[in-house]
């Protein structure tokens, strides 16, 4: 395969290499949705209002009377991100892809790589149907929500490229797992609500946006009551892991969960209580990547997969010590 030898040729990446491209993945894919989140406070959701061309006939904003120009250049700078979070991707697949070659048996973290353009493709798909849509609310959600995902599986990749191939060895008893799996899917649950509150909410992107005909305050509660679910769990699974054996990284990812969920119910509840102003929704909305973040990290502490194989192939033995 031409391309694969080609890939052969690069240079080896080292351990930091590695993980600062994925660290650069996580903050790429958290980065777009809190781009995103500006997009949408300051109405300039349609300050392109054709895909993928910015306007019939051109890729760049130009002048128009029904359009703000600042309006225009902060959606197409959000479009232009784009491509940060392309090279990025492609970097991360390089990564992977030279280091399985060295070592066939390393497939998960070339999977998870693969993952990122793959992620953008669909972002790009879901993003298009957005402004085609007229930013509806329900695809504003849809594009927030294929991002979270990705956020997840970034972060799964700074530990793929630091740990060995092994089927996983659970760190934490049965019960723990149990609970760690319950936190996650609330966790969704939690994202999910939180997209209802802002389709009801006054930030559409656009003034004339259609936006969710229910009460927000029945929504907001609705998402607040499943953060203390979230928090509800995550204090079960701390007193499971009280049992005792349970490694101190663990504890340590544990313990940044709770103050970043807790900053995050915070936030919120001031945000609702001032109104939802404009900077506090972008920042509730870095709020919850950090809450994948950390929960991710969680579940990816809790589990053992070996030591990671030598940051580089073994050079070739010479014909004469073979024989000798």
């Amino acid at each position: 395969m031409a391309l694969k030898s080609l890939i052969a040729r690069l240079p080896y990446p080292s351990r930091s290499v590695q993980r600062a491209i994925a660290v650069a993945a996580v903050v790429a894919q958290a980065g777009i949705g809190v781009t995103g989140s500006v997009v949408r406070v300051t109405g300039s959701g349609l300050g392109c209002p054709t895909w993928p061309q910015c306007f019939p006939g051109s890729l760049v904003p130009v002048a128009h009377p029904e359009l703000e120009t600042l309006n225009q250049w902060i959606e197409f700078s959000n479009r232009l991100l784009t491509v940060v979070v392309i090279l990025v991707s492609a970097l991360a697949v390089l990564a992977a892809w030279r280091v399985q070659i060295a070592h066939p048996e390393r497939r998960r973290a070339l999977r998870l790589a693969w993952a990122m353009p793959g992620g953008v493709v669909l972002q790009a798909v879901v993003g298009g149907m957005t402004v085609l849509a007229k930013l509806e609310w329900w695809t504003v959600a849809i594009h927030f929500l294929v991002s979270t995902p990705l956020v997840w599986l970034a972060v799964l990749l700074v530990r793929a490229f630091g740990e060995g191939d092994e089927p996983a060895r659970w760190l934490v008893p049965p019960l723990a797992k149990k609970l760690l799996v319950t936190l996650v899917v609330a966790m969704w649950a939690v994202l999910i609500a939180g997209t209802t509150v802002t389709g009801a909410g006054p930030h559409g992107g656009d003034p004339a946006t259609h936006r969710l005909d229910a009460p927000i305050e029945v929504l907001a509660q609705v998402h607040g009551g499943l953060l203390v679910c979230y928090l509800l769990v995550l204090a079960m699974f701390g007193l499971v892991l009280m049992r005792g054996g349970t490694p101190p990284a663990v504890w340590r990812r544990y313990a940044v969960v709770w103050v970043v969920a807790l900053a995050q119910g915070v936030l919120g509840s001031v945000q609702y209580a001032l109104g939802i102003p404009e900077a506090l929704v972008s920042l509730h909305v870095l709020g919850s990547a950090l809450v994948i973040v950390a929960t991710a990290a969680l579940w990816c502490g809790c589990r053992d997969r070996g030591p990671v194989v030598p940051a580089a192939p073994a050079p070739p033995q010479s014909p004469e010590l073979t024989t000798a």
